[in-house]
């Protein structure tokens, strides 16, 4: 998918995200988009992922070039939301500039395929994340290992959270 993972940030973080630090989001899209990167990858599970595609798309009037893509695990995904976030899905997946579908239906696996994927395609990931096992932490444990650069928005960034 990704023709330069070097401008690229995939954002990871909790489910039960809600919108604790939108503001420093904010910001860290803006950071980050000053230092070169221009796509952003969303996962699009509820809680952090819409919340930060929605932030990408908040800013691309203003920031020329700002890419959002969508990376889905699988077709129906958003079927398992409530309304609200149903809506939040399918807006974003409608202003997003691309959008991949990685299963046509649900398996096991399709979560962590979504993560690797993420990961694979990426230089940076930005995250929420705070120290649960689970996705997040899979995806940031192996992002550490294959050296991309890690930003974590929980409590201003204490990063020592990655080091366990």
């Amino acid at each position: 998918m990704n023709d330069n993972r070097d401008i690229t940030v995939s954002f990871t973080g909790h489910r039960t995200y809600r919108h604790e630090c939108d503001d420093a989001l904010t910001a860290a899209v803006e950071r980050l988009y000053g230092e070169g990167y221009r796509t952003f990858m969303t996962g699009m599970a509820v809680g952090f992922d819409l919340a930060a595609g929605e932030c990408v798309l908040s800013l691309r009037e203003r920031l020329c070039g700002l890419r959002l893509v969508c990376v889905v695990p699988f077709r129906g995904m958003e079927n398992r939301f409530s309304q609200a976030d149903r809506e939040r899905f399918g807006r974003l997946m409608q202003e997003a500039d691309a959008a991949v579908t990685l299963a046509d239906e649900y398996t096991p696996e399709v979560y962590r395929r979504r993560n690797d994927y993420l990961v694979d395609n990426a230089s940076a990931v930005l995250a929420y994340f705070d120290g649960r096992t689970g996705g997040t932490a899979y995806t940031v444990a192996r992002a550490k290992r294959e050296g991309l650069r890690i930003e974590n928005l929980y409590r201003d960034g204490q990063l020592d959270l990655f080091d366990r």
